[in-house]
């Protein structure tokens, strides 16, 4: 049986993804800041539950010592993330941006993933057959932003497209130094969730395709790359 946790699961992409894996035979836990809302997620697909805020150490703990008790971990999807909007809702351009809203974003999108893959290394270096997904986006490819007939050029946000070049750096680094393991950053697309007020133009279940593919990769898949469902995509 293979054992995955997914964070910031208890809606979105987190969720749909976590559906999906326990179609496939996964015992999957819920992991979700706020208790309540991960065990109401859990009760509806049949999953586990276990808090965590990828902000907090001893939250991080609290969960690793929660699911190595039940028996360990094969599988991390590190989907939880923010984009670090205005109040207004508006994305904060380079004429706005501060250091604090930049670490604010890099808390959750950066050093989360970071606190999290760190913290349950021993459990996955114990699993057969490990694999880490780390949810990125296209936003964060250099050559994306900087080619003017791609989608992501024209947005104008500093923040969110930092953090996920520097979690795209993460994932190649990380799975350099484990090359037992299949670790890839995926780019689910534009799709309609609350971390973009639901603009996105694609479903939860088309844009948590890739994030379930790349969670299924097995011993003998890709490592260390960054995928679409269309395939691989440049950095």
């Amino acid at each position: 049986m293979t054992t995955t946790l997914l964070t910031g699961a208890n809606k979105g992409l987190g969720f749909e993804a976590a559906r999906r894996l326990i179609a496939e035979g996964h015992t999957v836990y819920i992991g979700s800041r706020d208790a309540e809302r991960g065990r109401l997620a859990a009760e509806r697909l049949g999953a586990r539950t276990v808090r965590l805020d990828v902000t907090d150490d001893a939250s991080v703990a609290a969960a690793v010592k929660t699911i190595e008790a039940d028996g360990g971990l094969d599988v991390l999807v590190n989907n939880a993330g923010i984009e670090g909007l205005a109040p207004d809702g508006g994305v904060i351009g380079a004429a706005d941006v501060t250091a604090d809203m930049m670490r604010r974003v890099f808390e959750t999108n950066v050093f989360g993933v970071v606190r999290v893959t760190h913290a349950f290394l021993p459990l996955l270096r114990r699993s057969a057959a490990p694999v880490v997904v780390n949810v990125s986006s296209g936003l964060g490819s250099m050559t994306g932003v900087t080619a003017p007939d791609s989608p992501a050029y024209a947005y104008p946000g500093v923040a969110y497209p930092a953090s996920k070049t520097a979690l795209n750096m993460v994932t190649v680094q990380f799975a350099k130094a484990f090359p037992g393991m299949r670790i890839n950053a995926v780019d689910p697309g534009f799709t309609a969730t609350d971390l973009n007020g639901h603009t996105g133009t694609q479903t939860v279940e088309e844009g948590a395709e890739i994030i379930v593919r790349m969670a299924l990769t097995g011993p003998d898949g890709p490592t260390g790359g960054c995928f679409t469902v269309e395939g691989p995509v440049s950095w």
